[in-house]
């Protein structure tokens, strides 16, 4: 296993947009999303994002320019700056990661629509 400059294992990427990450013996969920709506992530979408996130009892990361940041907690959404074009990964640890990180996908290409 590679691990890299962050102390983690390296992401082994396979299946187009559907990335595997071995961490501790456990495969994270990962999915790529780029953010197209005007205002990006911030403000009313993020809060959107936040209450999605709060769904799921998986672990959930959101994880721009090799930030990341717990995708349930508003201040660390906002700190990435997220704005229109951004492309983001989404990764979820959990009994439901899959369909946290697939929910949220969802939200995002829908450009926040409720």
């Amino acid at each position: 296993m590679k691990i890299g400059i962050d102390g983690h294992p390296e992401i082994c990427y396979s299946y187009g947009s559907i990335l595997g990450k071995e961490f501790g013996g456990t495969i994270m969920y990962i999915k790529q999303a780029t953010v197209n709506n005007q205002v990006g992530l911030h403000a009313r979408p993020a809060t959107f994002f936040i209450q999605k996130a709060n769904e799921f009892k998986s672990t959930i990361w959101v994880e721009k320019d090799e930030q990341r940041v717990n995708a349930k907690s508003l201040l660390g959404v906002l700190s990435l700056g997220i704005i229109k074009g951004s492309t983001i990964d989404l990764i979820a640890d959990g009994t439901d990661e899959k369909d946290a990180v697939d929910a949220l996908v969802e939200l995002i290409s829908s450009d926040f629509a409720d």
